[in-house]
């Protein structure tokens, strides 16, 4: 097993690097002036070159990469914004808590609907049951995300206005509410700048966590209900996926030779199915849970827009559009290793849910 892990490690190594290059090359080469992007159109040529000389970006771009590559390594420094003026790394502490949250949720929907759609779908294949299913989870998968952003807001904030099922139409939490972070609540001495003041920060910018080991229960009744809509926007795609995936994969199981003994042995249907038939179904599902976590983590530009959360794609955009080319590399840098790191758990699963995986 060791040496499993170990070569999806060193296998992923030059996925990042290229990742890297990549974003890099591409960040530049793009029409656009960065220093008039952020120090406005008035800007003059001889401001501008004092710009790019503070910047490096008077270098040709092999050196700016490798000035960089080494600023990563040896510094673990991913550099400071041009637009904001503070470091990146700041600015990532501040928004991924906000897209992790509500990649998190959105997952948790997805997966459990998709999944329960799915085996309800196999269990009665090719009943009224199965169709109606697959033609809610072909809806879904092709319905566009901003679409339903906003049909959730005009539903749930606007029809349903004043009834038990009024939910907040944007934003994480109500204008006015106090999120004291954990350690504050807790007391704690923290130097502002070290490392343990960084990853507190981190966690407590996740509400629902923050609220939970705080026992502040109005701020995780608050956060939950901010979550909802944008959770099932995000998620709906997801879910309808998992829904097909679980489906088709639970049906080619339920035609193998050992399934037809259990049925012959007089095991009931559905305790055959649940026990053993779905664990070796989930392996393409897993996959999918995996590669969707991936997606939600670089971030629903749409959905943060729609529903005014500002995490990592609304800032990636953003940052696109003003030619901050740190806060594209960083932020590209900490999606690209999140998608490594998720796949590097889907391998491990893989080997834990199949044991031939692990002698291969």
């Amino acid at each position: 097993m060791t040496q499993y892990i170990l070569r999806r490690v060193i296998l992923a190594i030059p996925v990042i690097l290229g990742i890297l290059l990549v974003t890099f090359i591409l960040a530049r080469v793009i029409p656009g002036d960065p220093c008039r992007a952020v120090l406005g159109e008035k800007a003059t040529d001889v401001i501008c070159d004092a710009f790019f000389k503070r910047t490096g970006l008077d270098q040709p771009i092999p050196v700016q990469f490798m000035v960089y590559l080494r600023q990563i390594v040896l510094e673990q420094d991913l550099g400071e914004s041009f637009r904001f003026g503070r470091p990146v790394t700041t600015i990532m502490l501040e928004r991924l808590p906000v897209t992790l949250e509500l990649a998190m949720a959105s997952l948790l929907f997805a997966t459990i609907f998709g999944m329960v759609a799915g085996i309800i779908s196999a269990y009665w294949h090719n009943s009224a049951i199965d169709i109606g299913t697959m033609v809610t989870a072909n809806i879904g998968v092709s319905m566009p995300v901003f679409w339903l952003g906003l049909l959730l807001q005009y539903l749930f904030a606007l029809a349903l206005k004043d009834t038990f099922l009024q939910l907040p139409p944007s934003g994480r939490l109500s204008a006015g509410l106090a999120a004291p972070p954990f350690y504050e609540v807790w007391h704690w001495s923290l130097t502002e700048g070290s490392n343990l003041y960084a990853f507190c920060s981190f966690m407590a910018n996740l509400n629902i966590f923050n609220a939970l080991i705080t026992a502040n229960w109005p701020l995780l009744f608050d956060a939950m209900q901010h979550l909802i809509l944008p959770s099932i926007a995000v998620g709906t795609i997801p879910m309808a996926i998992i829904a097909r995936i679980t489906r088709s994969s639970l049906l080619e199981v339920l035609h193998l030779d050992y399934v037809r003994t259990a049925r012959a042995k007089g095991l009931a249907e559905l305790v055959m199915v649940m026990r053993h038939a779905l664990p070796n179904a989930l392996l393409p599902v897993v996959t999918i849970v995996g590669l969707q976590l991936g997606s939600s983590l670089s971030g629903a530009v749409l959905t943060e827009t729609i529903f005014n959360f500002a995490g990592l794609g609304r800032t990636l955009f953003e940052a696109i559009t003003a030619r901050d080319y740190v806060i594209i590399q960083g932020f590209t840098l900490v999606v690209a290793v999140s998608f490594v790191f998720i796949n590097l758990i889907v391998d491990i699963s893989y080997a834990f849910l199949d044991p031939r995986i692990r002698l291969s």
